[in-house]
């Protein structure tokens, strides 16, 4: 996981450098905040002319989706010190989620290695993006491809969680509704949106099929 986070994170130090972000600030950021796709969104509209309190909401809306990635792991947490759960839940990402997620349903995870793994990965984005932000000013901004680094791995975590008929759906679900709303909702609420109606729906399918 670690590994991945190496590319993405000189990607977002390359491109807030290009936005005008320092070093420190860019690690500030990235120990702050600590969500991928949301520092990417706020440097985009930092660079596009928008105000604080709008970058502020959006970034908000965007990590809403950490409170069901929470809810997922609270049974796995339920025995630690709410001292331990907080230090964790800082380090939920949706990479460590899906990772986490997995290796506690195979009953080969406990929190404390849960936790390490949480923390390896927030120091391992915090070194790359400080990196990325350094060696900015000698990269190009498209270069490698790097812009679209994220996305792979959003796609390669996608992949790892369909092991069944209803995960599929409901992932199918997710990609047409948030097409379909990203034409009526404007900035990025749809993806939150579409994300919790399609889990929604599939928890609601697959709890009506244990019922039958």
């Amino acid at each position: 996981m670690c590994l991945g986070y190496v590319p993405i994170g000189l990607a977002f130090g390359v491109l807030a450098q290009k936005a005008g972000f320092s070093m420190p600030e860019v690690g500030l950021m990235s120990v702050l905040v600590f969500a991928g796709s949301a520092q990417f969104i706020g440097v985009a509209m930092w660079q596009g002319g928008a105000g604080a309190l709008a970058i502020v909401a959006t970034t908000f809306v965007v990590n809403l989706r950490h409170v069901l990635m929470s809810s997922s792991l609270a049974p796995y947490l339920k025995r630690c010190r709410p001292g331990f759960v907080t230090v964790f839940s800082y380090g939920v990402t949706d990479e460590s989620f899906a990772v986490n997620l997995g290796r506690f349903r195979d009953q080969s995870w406990d929190p404390k290695r849960a936790l390490i793994l949480n923390q390896a990965a927030n120091a391992c984005w915090v070194v790359s993006t400080v990196a990325g932000a350094g060696a900015g000013q000698f990269i190009p901004e498209r270069a490698f491809g790097i812009d679209y680094a994220l996305i792979a791995m959003f796609l390669c975590l996608l992949v790892f969680q369909l092991r069944g008929r209803i995960y599929v759906m409901t992932g199918l679900i997710a990609g047409v509704l948030a097409l379909g709303l990203s034409l009526l909702v404007p900035g990025n609420l749809h993806v939150v949106t579409a994300s919790i109606a399609a889990a929604t729906i599939g928890y609601a399918v697959r709890d009506r099929k244990r019922g039958t």
